[in-house]
This record gives structure tokens, C-alpha cells and sequence, in this order.
């Protein structure tokens, strides 16, 4: 892998042949360095390495010339295509990747002013209200491509804090060939986020495990590393470990920069659990996309803001919070960041610094933004306005983005408290309230999960 230097970015430089247009030799190595490389397609079904790694890009691409300067002259659906067409590569055929772009990016992301300093990118607008509806709707159409004319069924298994399971089965749902399987922890997801994972049936299995997301996490994980298991099922993941899902969420930070109308670049603040979105931006960045410097916005889970301070990367069990989204004690995605940055911590310092932020600063920021500014946010984007509000107070004459990531319908309890106003029930998911939770309770360990996945 060749790297290069310029003004404190770091570059992969591109491979022979994978041009800004179009990439026959789009591949991807794992993050173990003990598997061969595999396709695109290949990495989407397997969403692990064999070697249990991580995958990442063998190449990360250059925009085309005179891309950055005109991108307020395409359409979402150009800027979709041109930046995730080398990742792609001959896995998807060009018209394909054109009407699953279009299918994965048809509904508004906003740039919204909140102070003459601070914008929200709003990613709530989406079937799910919540930003992964982006990497789920695009992951499930490239599966549903890739499995057209196998006669095998795929399985995706996937555990979630929150929003990954309700997006990830809204995306997936009659996907034929496909079954879901997506594990949440019991009583630590909001009510609508519950609704939206448990209500769909069809090809949508719910397990309700008595645990925290990180044994959801520990116990997706392990059954993509049992070999009998595999042998019995054709698995793969939905979480940001696949490169499907994380991949195209870097698509609106570009959408972003798009509206940028401002001298300077933006800093950029991300909601930060277990780091997927975050690496995106920073991915995009890498391909040449202008930003400042980015901020990974934290709750109590603190092991990356701790990390950068100390050098000393310990994960630890997971807290509970008000931003359960970002309920993390391992974030699965760092070691992409760390690749990225040539396992530096000085490099990654040059672009990223990260927050923590305690549960009562997130409500007393909830609070003011909506009584100042008349602005609701959700916890998540409480935390990442808050972080980068105080990033901007010692970095004077910047301006910056931070990423809403959900709609505050979806923790009504700590929003309304914070904001004492009853929060209006989204037109979109009124069809919610009718319907009735379908879970399954399940211990947190591996062998209840197989031998369930087994006996199905």
C-alpha cells in the first residue's frame, strides 16, 4: 500500500486502472493481512475476512479534476454514482449502480442554520428517520443484486444500539433471498426504535437479548467466526463492519459541502459510537473532499476522546446513556481510522480531536438550543452540537457542521423533558402506532443464538 503527504492529508494512492470514473479492479484486503483480497461483492457477502478482519480498500480513489469546483452544478444522484463507482467496480454494473444510488438517496438531506456559526446536516428524513437508512437501503440493494440468481438464501445478522436494526430491516424488507436477524438489547432502545425492528415480520426476525449492544455485538461477531455455523448458513453482516454499509454513508458529506455557502472549510462534528459514520467522512476526506478538521463526538463511552489524549487505545464495557445510539465500549470501525492514518496517533491527531459529553450537559444542551434557537435536537446531535460549539469557542474564525442523526420523535422521554414540548408524531411513521411488537427474548451468549439460528 502506497501512501503520499500533502498539507496534512493522507492519501492511498490509486491503483493503476481505477480511474475517477469507473474502477475495474476495485478491491479489498483484510484488516488481519491474513486473507486474499476479495471484490466488492465478495466483501458484501462475507462481511467479514475469513481471517476475521476487518475489510478496507486496496486503493482509496482521487475525485475526478474539477469535481470539488463544480459540485454544486450535479444532481445527488452524479455525486453518488462518481464517488462510489471505484468501489464498486465491475461487482456493479453501471446503470445498476445508477437506480440503487437513486433508490438509496430519495429523500431530502438538509443544511440547516442553526447559528452564524453552527449548521446541522439533518440525516432524519429518511424512511426511519435516522441516518443509516443511507448504508442499509444501499446495502440491501447491492445484496439483493448480487443473490439474483442464487438459489441459496443469505442471512444478515446484525446487532443494534438503536437505529441500525429499524433501518437495516426497513431496507431489507421483501428483499428475496434474504432473511434478517437483528439482535438489540432489551430495554435500551427507545420505543420507536423498538417499533420499527420488531413490527415488520416477513423476512424480519427480532431478538431481544438480556444484555448489553456490545453483547449483541460479541455475539454477531463470534457466530461469523463459527465455522459450523457458516457451514450451515450463508452469513453476513449489516453493521458498519460491511464495507456495503459503511462505505456509501460518506455520500452525505459530500451532500454537505454541496450547500456549503461559506468562506473557509467546514469542521465537521460526528455522533460517534461505534465509528462508522465518522470514518466515512474521514474516507471522503481522504479522497479529497475539503474539511477543516473533524470532531468525534462521544457520550460517557469515552475510549476514543481518552485514546487521543493518552495514546493509550483501551476498550472497556459499555455505559448506558441518554444517546444509546452510541453506546459503545468497543468501536469496531477505529481500527479503519487508525489504517487510514498509518496507525499514527500524530497523523490522527492532525485531523481529528474528540469530546465526551455526560448525560446532563446533552439535556441542558438540548434545552438551550431549542429555547435559543428554537431548534430541537435529538441527544445524539446534542452531543455532537455541543462538542463542536466548544471546539469553535478555542478555534476562533472557524465555522461547522455537526451531524443530526435522528429525529427527536425518536427519544420523546429526554427530549420532551429537556424541551417541555410534546414532540408531533411524523406523518411518515404514524403507521407505527398500529402495529405490535414481535420479539424473540434471548440469553446474552453465542450458543443460544446458534443453536436458534440452527433450529430456525
Amino acid at each position: 500500500m502506497t501512501s503520499i503527504s500533502t498539507n496534512n492529508r493522507f492519501f492511498l494512492a490509486p491503483v493503476q486502472g481505477m480511474g475517477a470514473s469507473g474502477a475495474s479492479e476495485a478491491s479489498y484486503y483484510s484488516l488481519n493481512h491474513n486473507s486474499p483480497p476479495a471484490t466488492f461483492a465478495e466483501a458484501t457477502v462475507k462481511g467479514q475476512a475469513p481471517d476475521k478482519g476487518l475489510y478496507f480498500p486496496q486503493h482509496i480513489p482521487s475525485l475526478p479534476k474539477g469535481f470539488i469546483e463544480n459540485i454544486r452544478s450535479y444532481t445527488k444522484e452524479e455525486i453518488g454514482v462518481t464517488v462510489m463507482r471505484p468501489y464498486t467496480g465491475d461487482s456493479i454494473p453501471a446503470d445498476v449502480l445508477e437506480t440503487i444510488i437513486a433508490e438509496t438517496i430519495n429523500f431530502d438531506i438538509p443544511l440547516v442554520k442553526i447559528t452564524d456559526d453552527i449548521f446541522s446536516l439533518e440525516l432524519f428524513h429518511g424512511p426511519t428517520l435516522a441516518f443509516k437508512d443511507v448504508g442499509a437501503r444501499f446495502m440491501s440493494r447491492c445484496l439483493g443484486y448480487f443473490n439474483r440468481n442464487s438459489n441459496r438464501h443469505t442471512t444478515v445478522l446484525v446487532a443494534t444500539s438503536g437505529d441500525t436494526g429499524g433501518a437495516v430491516a426497513n431496507g431489507f424488507l421483501g428483499v428475496e433471498g434474504v432473511d434478517v436477524v437483528i439482535l438489540y438489547p432489551s430495554g435500551k432502545v427507545s420505543p420507536i426504535q423498538e417499533l420499527q425492528l420488531t413490527t415488520l415480520g416477513h423476512n424480519i426476525a427480532a431478538l431481544e437479548v438480556n444484555g448489553t449492544f456490545d453483547d449483541c455485538q460479541a455475539m454477531a461477531k463470534q457466530a461469523f467466526m463459527d465455522a459450523d455455523l457458516n457451514n450451515r448458513l450463508t452469513l453476513t453482516s449489516a453493521n458498519s463492519i460491511n464495507v456495503a454499509r459503511w462505505l456509501p454513508q460518506q455520500l452525505y458529506y459530500f451532500f454537505a459541502y454541496q450547500q456549503w455557502h461559506r468562506e473557509g472549510l467546514p469542521v465537521i462534528c460526528v455522533p460517534s459510537g461505534n465509528f462508522g459514520n465518522i470514518c466515512a467522512g474521514i474516507i471522503a476526506y481522504m479522497s479529497g473532499l475539503p474539511v477543516k478538521h473533524f470532531i468525534a463526538a462521544c457520550n460517557a463511552n469515552d475510549v476514543v476522546p481518552q485514546f487521543l489524549q493518552s495514546g493509550e487505545y483501551r476498550t472497556k464495557p459499555a455505559v448506558a446513556t441518554i444517546s444509546n445510539a452510541m453506546d459503545v465500549g468497543s468501536p469496531s470501525n477505529f481500527v479503519r481510522i487508525m489504517e487510514m492514518f498509518e496507525q499514527k496517533l500524530e497523523n490522527l491527531r492532525s485531523v481529528l480531536s474528540s469530546y465526551s459529553v455526560d448525560d446532563a450537559t446533552t439535556a441542558k444542551t438540548i434545552k438551550q438550543v431549542y429555547e435559543q434557537h428554537h431548534y430541537m435536537l435529538d441527544p445524539h446531535g446534542a452531543v455532537a452540537y455541543y462538542a463542536i460549539n466548544e471546539y469553535l469557542k478555542s478555534h476562533t474564525g472557524n465555522k461547522g457542521i455537526f451531524l443530526e442523526t435522528a429525529h427527536p420523535v425518536k427519544f420523546p422521554d429526554v427530549v420532551e423533558q429537556a424541551t417541555n414540548t410534546k414532540i408531533p408524531f411524523p406523518e411518515s411513521v404514524q403507521y407505527l402506532k398500529e402495529r405490535k411488537k414481535q420479539s424473540i427474548p434471548m440469553d446474552a451468549n453465542f450458543d443460544s443464538l446458534k443453536e436458534w439460528l440452527i433450529s430456525r
